[in-house]
């Protein structure tokens, strides 16, 4: 019986070393800076001498004399690793410098396996620099930058909102997409505008930033109506600006004495009827608009006769009622 385990014993050893079905299992990868990971065997096994390396460097020997382990760690890493029974590699401490090719040898029984582990730095403070420059509307391109204070194998993605930015005829995303710029930017791209940088270990979004368009004025709407005369009128004039547009009014080609988007008539007179305009200019846009709109004053006893006609229209109605009721 004892021979019988003891040829199964170096068999299944032979079996591991021939089609490699020791494997190493991290308990982490990637790993993150400043925490631990051990490096497991699967199957577990006691072996009787061996060795961990990263690279071409040793990181550990041992060897079995007796009931005993006897283990030699190296200067690079002395006080952080550290081997168990199962001959599972743990490392504390760790840092981006950790990562590479870890192989572990057994030289009695001989076989090996190997694993690459990767350590990140996790991401810390994400910030962005947008445009401070003044963007005028279809003329400007827009310019934001994602950085972070630290962190490894950052990727980099941007948000307008909660919409994540794709690349388009006006859209670019360069530099790993940690640069956003948006050309002939218009009044719609103001965001806000988010970066979100992350890893496979972490991830953080950076706080928000507009940015400041100047546009217009367009969009332009006059209000005037219709009045009777003796009235006082408030003829409205809006537009689509940024900043807010300076406004001015004409009245059949002639400059008035007003300023503002309203415009005050008092006391108005039939000779006030007519075309009004208002002129818009932006200042930081250098654009003028305007609109025109008919400004109509009627005579105050026009429609004085409207209620006479209404109520002889009803005694009519009425009479003729009447009459069909007798007829019947």
């Amino acid at each position: 019986m004892r021979m019988e385990t003891l040829t199964c014993a170096v068999l299944l050893l032979l079996y591991q070393e021939s089609c490699g079905a020791v494997e190493v299992r991290p308990s982490a990868n990637p790993a993150v800076v400043g925490s631990s990971v051990t490096l497991s065997l699967s199957p577990s096994s006691s072996l009787n001498s061996g060795s961990w390396a990263v690279g071409e460097y040793l990181i550990l020997t041992w060897s079995r004399l007796g009931d005993q382990d006897q283990v030699a760690v190296y200067p690079d890493h002395l006080g952080r690793a550290s081997i168990d029974a199962g001959r599972a590699l743990t490392l504390t401490s760790l840092s981006v410098n950790d990562s590479g090719l870890y192989t572990m040898k057994s030289t009695d029984p001989k076989l090996s396996a190997s694993l690459s582990l990767t350590v990140l730095e996790p991401i810390v403070n994400v910030t962005t620099n947008a445009s401070v420059s003044p963007l005028v509307e279809h003329r400007s391109t827009a310019v934001a930058l994602c950085s972070v204070s630290s962190g490894s194998s950052v990727s980099f993605a941007w948000f307008n909102s909660s919409s994540e930015v794709v690349v388009s005829d006006r859209v670019r995303l360069t530099e790993g997409n940690a640069t956003l710029s948006i050309v002939t930017i218009s009044r719609y791209d103001q965001g806000p505008f988010t970066c979100l940088a992350s890893n496979p270990v972490s991830n953080a979004t950076s706080d928000p930033v507009d940015f400041t368009i100047y546009y217009g004025p367009d969009n332009m709407n006059v209000t005037l109506g219709s009045h009777t005369t003796g009235s006082n009128v408030t003829a409205v004039c809006t537009a689509q600006s940024n900043p807010a547009a300076r406004m001015h009014w004409t009245f059949g080609g002639e400059l008035l004495n007003s300023s503002g988007s309203e415009l005050e008539l008092y006391h108005v007179t039939k000779e006030q009827s007519g075309l009004y305009s208002c002129v818009a200019f932006n200042n930081e846009t250098k654009l003028s608009h305007n609109v025109t709109g008919f400004l109509q004053i009627k005579d105050a006893n026009s429609g004085s006769d409207r209620p006479k006609a209404v109520w002889i229209l009803r005694l009519l109605c009425l009479a003729e009622l009447m009459f069909t009721f007798w007829d019947i």
